[in-house]
């Protein structure tokens, strides 16, 4: 039975249900978020998931996003008198599901803090206060009563270091916090409807999991060793139910492609030091879109042969530079010096500042890399400021350089393997000439088209094909507006030779063209033949690109007499 709480204006409501035998989740619904972390546009909100398990002694799996305080605390003491919960499991420390603690703590000063050592250590720094702790390790197990018998399985880097899955014996539920998650927002506590969650379910993975293809493997592994799941209870969205196999071989299966003889990047960063943690995630999500696989791994923690195991697998090394002095200095420092020690003359490198105000110097480091003959991807990021939207574009465009340099035989290699015929076939479809333009708050973006067509005519649309490693397929998400520019015939050189160039990350795309803004923020360029005012409809994925089908809103004409630029190619396999 679930029990759900009125609507309010503010679109923060909350919701119970009874999922099994003494057990309750406690579903904090957030309608109205459009953005999580630097990596998620939401679409469709997203939840906070927070479970109570009542056997002899009583058990709370995480709590929730601090924005839900009061009505949160209101649900817990409405369910129990939080003096006799014995026991807080902490699945792992990211705001968004501790945020809460100290208050739970306050409430219930007697119960037992359970987490991994990562965790728990995490925990120290924010609670400030003395608690009862229990560590555990993965096969662990804790005896709740009345057959409630819970086994810990260990998941570092799903997709924080101190992550732990809990597993109830009794009901067959696997407790997983962000694992197998998704962001999205709905009354319905289950996975009834799986073609409405595929893609927030498929956005998850890609931008929390897939950075740690092989950290995802390794947990499934051990999943393995558990009896049969009857459901898995996650952090974020509904709970999976009924697609159960389904949605977990899918983790499988994209790993496994992740991993398989892929070219790999490993980015080192120190976790809750700066901005490390989400500079990284941005630079892994540029990576990602080379279908290049990235590991990220926390220096303070990682352990000296993992790291040397990494770099001797890795194409590319990334490091976000750890903090001079600290608790965490000298381990950092020794994992950057193990770094040094494996790294060799065939890979690249890039460096980033962590924005933490103590950071190490790039530049000696820089320095060591090149003398050993490592060669520079993208010159280093520097961190001088509060990071914005504008330095996130930047590394992840600096992982995106990264990338297309380590892949570059591989697209010269897939060049030459077409059939001659067919590809002088394929050569002869032309196309018009276009730059798309875009902008989101401070930062924008511009392509170079011509693989573009009119798709609709009630309401107009248009669908443009977007290779998967371009920075403009940020800007062009459902919901997502831009321009799209009509180059002219005879008026297209200088336009074209600016915006067929190679920018470095970060740089800005506009600078030394005369442009004007459009109704929908995004640039126009003054010297286009005609524009058009767009928004991004849908998308379809196709093996290198990205049909998008945008409806059409506003659009004008500067020469009436004027032809549209064309495109004439020789050969099919390439722009």
């Amino acid at each position: 039975m679930v029990a759900l709480a009125e609507r309010p204006q503010s679109r923060l409501t909350l919701q119970t249900a009874e999922i099994a035998e003494d057990t309750t989740a406690i579903r904090s619904l957030d309608w109205d978020r459009d953005r999580f972390d630097i990596e998620f546009e939401l679409q469709n909100g997203t939840t906070y998931n927070s479970f109570l398990i009542r056997g002899e002694k009583t058990a709370l799996i995480d709590t929730s996003h601090e924005k839900f305080r009061q009505i949160y605390l209101d649900a817990v003491t409405g369910l129990i008198d939080p003096t006799t919960i014995d026991y807080l499991i902490v699945s792992h420390t990211e705001p968004d599901h501790s945020g809460l603690i100290r208050d739970m703590l306050q409430l219930a000063p007697q119960m037992t803090v359970v987490g991994s050592k990562v965790a728990l250590q995490f925990l120290d720094d924010f609670v400030h206060q003395p608690y009862e702790r229990k560590l555990v390790k993965s096969g662990e197990r804790l005896d709740l009563g009345n057959g409630h018998e819970l086994e810990f399985v260990s998941a570092p880097n799903l997709h924080w270091p101190d992550t732990i899955l809990t597993f109830d014996h009794k009901t067959g539920i696997l407790f997983t916090c962000d694992v197998f998650g998704m962001h999205y927002c709905d009354d319905r506590p289950y996975d009834e409807d799986l073609e409405l969650l595929n893609a927030d379910y498929k956005l998850y993975y890609d931008c929390l999991m897939g950075p740690n293809a092989r950290s995802v493997l390794a947990a499934l592994k051990r999943m393995g060793d558990l009896p049969e799941i009857q459901m898995i209870a996650t952090g974020h969205g509904p709970l999976l139910r009924y697609n159960i196999s389904e949605l977990v071989d899918r983790y499988r299966t994209w790993s496994k492609e992740q991993t398989k003889g892929q070219t790999t990047v490993v980015v080192f960063y120190a976790s809750d030091y700066g901005y490390g943690d989400e500079l990284s995630h941005a630079i892994a999500q540029g990576i990602m879109k080379t279908e290049v696989a990235v590991e990220l791994i926390d220096l303070k923690y990682a352990d000296p042969q993992e790291v040397t195991e990494m770099v001797n697998l890795a194409s590319g090394i990334i490091i976000g530079m750890p903090p001079q002095s600290g608790q965490f200095a000298t381990t950092s420092r020794a994992g950057i010096s193990t770094i040094l020690a494996a790294a060799n003359a065939k890979q690249a490198f890039g460096l980033f500042e962590s924005g933490g105000g103590d950071d190490e110097s790039v530049y000696p480091l820089r320095n060591q890399f090149q003398e050993i003959g490592v060669r520079e991807a993208f010159p280093p990021i520097l961190i001088k400021e509060t990071p914005n939207e504008g330095i996130y574009q930047w590394c992840e465009e600096a992982g995106t350089d990264m990338g297309q340099w380590l892949t570059r035989d591989r697209a010269v290699k897939q060049m030459k393997a077409m059939d001659n015929d067919l590809d002088k076939a394929l050569g002869r479809l032309s196309g018009g000439l276009y730059i798309i333009t875009a902008k989101k708050g401070d930062i924008s973006s511009a392509m170079l088209a011509s693989w573009v067509s009119q798709a609709s005519t009630d309401p107009p649309g248009i669908s443009i094909a977007v290779a998967k490693d371009r920075a403009i397929e940020s800007f062009m998400h459902v919901g997502d507006r831009f321009v799209l520019n009509v180059l002219e015939e005879g008026n297209y050189q200088s336009l074209m030779k600016h915006f067929l160039k190679r920018f470095a990350p970060g740089a800005d795309r506009f600078a030394g063209i005369k442009t004007y803004p459009a109704t929908n923020g995004s640039p126009i360029l003054a010297e286009a033949l005609a524009y058009v005012e767009c928004e991004v409809v849908s998308r379809m994925e196709c093996s290198d690109h990205w049909i998008v089908y945008s409806k059409v809103d506003a659009g004008r004409v500067s020469k009436l007499e004027g032809l549209t630029a064309v495109h004439h190619r020789k050969v099919g396999n390439h722009y």
